[in-house]
């Protein structure tokens, strides 16, 4: 269960606080309350509620509980410096005619060297968190260069 409220990466105390508070909501629902009054009696969305009720309806309590952390880095720090000479290189040098990097391209770029799976999505946080800016697709490092015809 996503909560877009902090945009991720909660602390274990903030899981812990959230699955009681569905939890609450799983002893409501068996209580016949439904989800439209539990979202409001919790201060939560209806669409929470609604995904929680359908949640428990399948599963119980136990569908209720907090899967953890979400998954962390994907790549080790050298495996990032690698990448980060890789697109220094840029796309041309990887067999790319038009010469321009877009996530897509380094999606494929990672699964060939590093056999690991990046969505499209995925490669641009990967990017932005490397300090690379995305600009319609196509990722950049700063502001525009000269002479290397990179995108603008």
């Amino acid at each position: 269960m996503r909560y877009s409220d902090r945009g991720g990466g909660l602390s274990a105390q903030e899981r812990a606080r959230r699955e009681r508070l569905r939890f609450r909501a799983a002893d409501m629902f068996a209580g016949e309350i439904t989800p439209a009054r539990v979202a409001r009696l919790l201060g939560v969305t209806r669409k929470s509620a609604y995904e929680w009720y359908a949640l428990w309806r399948r599963g119980g309590r136990a569908a209720l509980v907090s899967r953890g952390a979400a998954g962390g880095r994907k790549l080790t720090d050298e495996q990032l410096a690698r990448l980060e000479a890789t697109l220094e290189e840029g796309a041309a040098a990887h067999g790319w005619d038009d010469g321009h990097w877009t996530t897509a391209r380094v999606a494929v770029v990672i699964a060939e060297r590093f056999q690991v799976s990046y969505t499209v999505r995925g490669v641009a946080y990967l990017l932005d968190r490397l300090g690379w800016t995305g600009r319609f697709g196509l990722p950049m490092r700063g502001p525009a260069r000269t002479g290397g015809g990179s995108p603008a």
